[in-house]
């Protein structure tokens, strides 16, 4: 990575983090163009996205981290993909890699047009399919290559400078904490923390126990990844972004 000094020399040190995540006066505040066409075709297919405030924090924590290689989650139809495009155009760098996972063909196509627009082929990478199923594969893509015997390359790099993580609320955790071994030394993955289940839920409320279990799973796994993990919040408008970088 080749961010801040202070970020490059000391990342993983506590208040570093804190660092990572505050605003950067000196970018835009503004959405960026493309970025605000896709919001609009998000509002028309109904599909959610976060918040202008998260985005604009995310862009302005990995222009700070200058990753070599990142790994974004959850891609959909690319409106956190702009912001980070457009920072790459706007600091006239960009990394090595830049891996877009999604579940859906429908999208990555969109995905792809996007990554066209931004003349970004040459290091941009759209992986098609269920992040479980993706994970488990690339682990054990990297077991086989231990003996010697992998064939081709894994879904999923390993060593991420940066990994980004969005989904559904009650897979966060889960998901969140299987791709930690994915980050590189000194990498940061960020994300946002789960929907908080308000009043009394029903037990035959099967949507609304899913997203009890996720915020108990995430409560649970913050506590575990404590031991391990330095992790920081920054609370905005429209949800809490999450930081964490190995001890």
């Amino acid at each position: 990575m080749a961010g801040d000094d202070g970020v490059q020399s000391e990342i993983g040190k506590d208040g570093v983090l804190a660092h990572l995540l505050s605003p950067d006066s000196t970018r835009s505040r503004d959405e960026p163009e493309i970025a605000t066409n896709i919001g609009v075709q998000l509002q028309h297919m109904g599909l959610k996205t976060w918040s202008i405030s998260i985005l604009r924090r995310l862009r302005d924590a990995l222009g700070r981290l200058q990753p070599q290689s990142i790994l974004e989650v959850g891609a959909g139809i690319g409106h956190r993909s702009a912001w980070i495009y457009d920072m790459f155009a706007l600091d006239s760098k960009h990394p090595a890699q830049y891996q877009l996972v999604e579940d859906g063909a429908k999208f990555a196509v969109i995905l792809r047009r996007l990554m066209l627009r931004h003349d970004a082929e040459s290091y941009t990478k759209i992986v098609v399919g269920n992040i479980d199923v993706l994970i488990g594969e690339s682990n054990a893509w990297f077991a086989a290559s231990s003996t010697g015997v992998e064939i081709g390359s894994p879904p999923l790099e390993r060593n991420q400078d940066a990994i980004i993580v969005d989904g559904t609320s009650e897979q966060r955790a889960r998901h969140v904490e299987s791709l930690l071994p994915f980050l590189s030394t000194g990498g940061v993955l960020f994300t946002v923390e789960p929907d908080m289940p308000l009043g009394d839920i029903d037990e035959s409320d099967t949507e609304g126990m899913k997203l009890v279990e996720g915020f108990n799973q995430w409560m649970a796994f913050i506590q575990s990844a404590n031991e391990t993990h330095h992790i920081a919040f920054m609370p905005l408008f429209g949800g809490t972004l999450v930081a964490l970088t190995k001890k």
